[in-house]
């Protein structure tokens, strides 16, 4: 095991040079080395002090304040192991980083979090809802919900209900413009299309057996999948949204699904976290809160 002056040596190179890498060749041992003191110390603090992939490491927020104190302090390591070790009078104080998409993030994430931010008066929260997937590591993620492939097998993940995609229009719409039967009766008529916001390519309508509709002849163009929703309710076009959004207003005849029987499989949902080992108690309130609460609906 490595003794604590040389395991906060090692931290403390690795959290001036954002490199473990780089750490290594200041501290004149191996990557593996490093790696290995890390973990250990975010074992013993139960936090995680980096996040990373394959590709980058970022110090977290915590990670940025026990280096400060351990520069500080490595003539004094027996103190600074005590306080650092020390159980916090409220574990439930500090920062909770969220990402999702944002429909998801507004319509369910938000009330979740009012209430947990009222029950927990020293949560803070770093709310990410936007529709792009998020930059884990560089945004310093703690939870997220993804929709679709989760290709990062670092994740610790949660599977949520799954969102399928309805094909919709208004009762008004489909009355002046009938009701489409084939992609290319579609294709005809007014439609929706989205933006990709970091690459400016439309996203394809999907259907069964991977037949696909592109959808350059959109009427109406947009990068926000609540834009696009709002449109095709207010009977201007005929629209490919996620079942989170349109559910309730297919129930209440206020939209109605066409082409059934081209629908594409449903995507999986997941609720995760970007790295596995010590999860601090906030972190686990706010997950297994999200993960209860979104099951259930």
């Amino acid at each position: 095991m490595l003794n604590r002056l040389e395991m906060i040596r090692i931290f403390c190179a690795a959290a001036d040079a954002g490199s473990f890498k780089e750490a290594a060749v200041r501290q004149g041992i191996s990557p593996q080395a490093v790696t290995r003191a890390i973990k250990e110390l975010e074992r013993l603090q139960g936090e995680m002090l980096f996040h990373r992939n394959t590709r980058q490491v970022r110090i977290t927020a915590y990670g940025e304040a026990l280096a400060e104190r351990a520069r500080a302090s490595l003539d004094q390591l027996d103190g600074l192991f005590e306080r650092a070790g020390a159980v916090p009078e409220d574990p439930m104080n500090g920062l909770v980083r969220l990402a999702a998409p944002s429909v998801l993030g507004r319509r369910y994430l938000l009330p979740l979090i009012e209430k947990l931010a009222t029950e927990h008066p020293g949560l803070r929260f770093d709310l990410r809802f936007n529709d792009q997937l998020a930059d884990v590591v560089g945004d310093k993620i703690d939870i997220g919900i993804r929709i679709g492939v989760l290709r990062e097998n670092r994740f610790v993940v949660r599977r949520l209900e799954k969102a399928r995609l309805y094909t919709v229009a208004t009762p008004k719409f489909l009355r002046k413009h009938g009701r489409p039967n084939s992609i290319e009766e579609l294709q005809a008529q007014p439609h929706t299309g989205i933006l990709d916001r970091d690459t400016g390519r439309l996203w394809p309508w999907m259907f069964s057996r991977e037949r696909q509709m592109n959808a350059a002849g959109a009427r109406f163009l947009c990068d926000d999948s609540e834009t696009e929703y709002l449109i095709v309710k207010s009977g201007q076009a005929v629209g490919q949204i996620a079942s989170f959004l349109v559910e309730r207003d297919i129930a209440e005849g206020k939209l109605v699904p066409v082409m059934e029987v081209f629908e594409p499989e449903p995507w999986e949902m997941y609720l995760y976290r970007p790295q596995r080992g010590p999860m601090p108690p906030r972190l686990r309130l706010v997950f297994d809160t999200l993960a209860r609460e979104l099951a259930s609906r």
